[in-house]
């Protein structure tokens, strides 16, 4: 089965209290690619990027099974490029620079050859760009996931909402599903989102693991305690790609089967966090893979005896 990727391909410049990565390869669209390729082929992406972007950076993804023909290359700008500077905790950041350059007035085109797809992941952008890939199906995919942020719901929230309506699987983190509904509660922030259009609502928490709603199902998954946590920058649409990725290997977009991509996912980002940028995606193997999801159920595996 094939997953077409919509997102962006960049430059980063990320510090965190462990070191600085000067300018490295990023961008929601190439972490989600990377592991996606892992589980299904073809990815199909679907980006933009300028002269600047080094070519072999797109000949190692078609080497891992990425179709490249919708990632348009503007010959006389430059690519998106973002700096980030990470706190000590990790979990909270400040953008010190945002250079949209390419991304800013990016128009995707679907080709011939990517209709039909069975699985679409909408990596993170402006809702009007994600709106225009669904509007550009001929067929419905069997599964549209859409990761946003609270960017988004800052200045384009109508739009927000239209796209949300249109899909499957929302993936936000916990303050923007409180954003989202001004509801404290996760329980009731997903009661709310889920009658805003999708069927499952995949609330991220970070290192505190993500949880899954489905009407009346709700299943919490753990993250792995990791002693090191080197750079988190693209761990979310890590998670995302190894998501999609599980569900269009196997074809089940059951309740059952998207417990399981949840923890692949979050095995796969794992991983992200432990280099800077793609770094550890592209060094990881499949038994690898295998050996971190095992652990993870590691976690979770228990027999209690009440007396």
């Amino acid at each position: 089965m094939s997953v077409i990727v919509v997102g962006s391909m960049a430059f980063d410049d990320i510090e965190t209290p462990f070191g600085k990565s000067n300018k490295i390869i990023g961008g929601a669209g190439t972490y989600i690619a990377y592991a996606a390729a892992n589980f299904v082929q073809p990815v199909q992406q679907v980006s933009v990027v300028g002269y600047d972007f080094p070519a072999e950076e797109l000949e190692e993804l078609r080497r891992r099974g990425v179709e490249t023909e919708a990632v348009e290359i503007v010959p006389d700008r430059k690519s998106f490029f973002w700096a980030g500077k990470y706190h000590l905790d990790m979990n909270t950041r400040d953008t010190l620079v945002t250079e949209l350059n390419v991304l800013g007035d990016f128009k995707p085109v679907i080709p011939e050859s990517y209709q039909g797809a069975d699985f679409l992941m909408l990596g993170n952008l402006a809702p009007s760009v994600q709106l225009s890939v669904i509007n550009q199906l001929t067929k419905r995919p069997k599964l549209i996931v859409l990761d946003t942020m609270n960017f988004w719901m800052d200045i384009a929230l109508p739009e927000l909402e239209d796209v949300i309506s249109k899909i499957d699987v929302l993936l936000v983190n916990d303050s923007e599903a409180r954003q989202l509904t001004a509801e404290f509660s996760l329980v009731k922030a997903a009661k709310k989102i889920l009658t805003m259009g999708p069927k499952y609502l995949i609330i991220k928490k970070g290192e505190h693991g993500a949880l899954l709603f489905h009407e009346n199902q709700v299943f919490v998954a753990p993250a792995l305690p990791l002693e090191e946590v080197f750079d988190p920058t693209g761990a979310g649409d890590t998670f995302a790609g190894g998501f999609i990725g599980h569900l269009a290997k196997t074809g089940d977009i059951s309740f059952e089967s998207m417990k399981t991509a949840i923890i692949v996912g979050s095995a796969l980002a794992s991983f992200c966090v432990e280099k800077f940028g793609t770094t550890r995606l592209k060094e990881i193997s499949k038994e690898d893979i295998h050996q971190r999801v095992q652990q993870f159920r590691e976690l979770t595996n228990y027999q209690a005896e009440l007396s």
